[in-house]
């Protein structure tokens, strides 16, 4: 499934065998909100298509959901105890959320944990999902699922930073521009984070 691409997106990501330990990378931007004093642990499948000119998978969660009701985000929820690794509820969440089979996932690698302003410490998963995949959605958590392109998402000319309140105090959250779905907060934090990685990734290469 396009090697290539899974080398290009597997030299900015850190190894499966262990999920990163430190803390949440984006912490100190959210002192002085109001979080739960425990975090709840999360995983999100950042899945890119394999298409020849890549896209990332995106949804839009259920209006009626306690969490991020209507929100633009990826396939992913709460690790549960039965599951083995970040890697496993993420795949899982994935298959129950938009029909993604496991057999259609090459995951790659771990992104850096986030912190979500609901109180969810989230360990985001990069993965290849191969081009076939058609969707099918549990309409009680997913409204939509979508394409965005992946140059798209890399340019740093169409994210921006804007202002949120939250528990009364406004902070400055990521946003993407791409009317009409609006990829904002930790959704669009994990973008920037893997655009990051992608860049320190490939100005290592060049200085190898």
């Amino acid at each position: 499934m396009n090697p290539v691409l899974a080398a290009r997106l597997q030299r900015a990501v850190e190894p499966l065998t262990r999920p990163p330990e430190r803390p949440p990378w984006n912490l100190d931007a959210l002192q002085g909100l109001p979080l739960p004093p425990t975090l709840r642990p999360a995983a999100v499948l950042v899945g890119v298509v394999a298409h020849a000119q890549p896209a990332v998978l995106l949804t839009r969660r259920a209006a009626h959901l306690r969490d991020h009701p209507g929100q633009v985000g990826f396939p992913g929820g709460r690790i549960e105890g039965q599951d083995a690794s970040p890697v496993a509820a993420a795949l899982r969440e994935a298959q129950e959320e938009i029909g993604l089979e496991q057999t259609l996932v090459q995951p790659l690698g771990y992104l850096d944990p986030l912190v979500t302003v609901t109180g969810f410490q989230v360990q985001p998963v990069l993965a290849l999902v191969a081009p076939g995949y058609q969707p099918r959605l549990q309409r009680s958590e997913v409204a939509e699922v979508f394409e965005v392109p992946l140059s798209l998402l890399l340019d740093p000319a169409r994210v921006q930073t804007v202002s949120v309140e939250f528990g009364g105090r406004s902070h400055q959250v990521f946003q993407y521009d791409y009317a009409p779905q609006r990829i904002w907060g930790a959704t669009a934090a994990i973008l920037v984070n893997l655009r990051q990685r992608l860049l320190t990734a490939q100005s290592e290469q060049r200085s190898e």
